[in-house]
């Protein structure tokens, strides 16, 4: 396996290791999304905070020209150092949640 079949299999286990994790607030579950063929990928989350109905989403990742457009990050680890712990290059990773002229100045790839 290679190439784009080994990214979408480290992104589909960074999202369904991250299902693992317990909300420490209300009854809130996880669930991943995988469209393999637009190759995008979300966690969402959804559930009851108190009287409060919670639904977002947590991480979205696409791969777009055989890099890693990280488009929501809501972790506190941060997505992309998780994807640099399985050998992804940095300049294979696009913080897409950031605008065009901040991202030229991060130490990943612009675009």
């Amino acid at each position: 396996m290679g190439g784009i079949d080994k990214y979408r299999k480290i992104i589909q286990e960074i999202l369904t290791g991250h299902t693992e994790i317990p909300y420490a607030c209300g009854d809130i579950q996880t669930e991943t999304v995988f469209d393999r063929e637009s190759d995008r990928y979300l966690l969402i989350i959804h559930g009851r905070e108190n009287e409060r109905r919670v639904h977002g989403c947590l991480i979205h990742i696409d791969i777009i020209n055989g890099k890693f457009w990280i488009h929501r990050d809501g972790t506190e680890s941060g997505i992309a150092n998780e994807l640099l712990s399985y050998g992804v290059p940095k300049d294979h990773i696009v913080l897409g949640f950031r605008s065009p002229e901040i991202r030229k100045h991060t130490e990943f790839a612009a675009e």
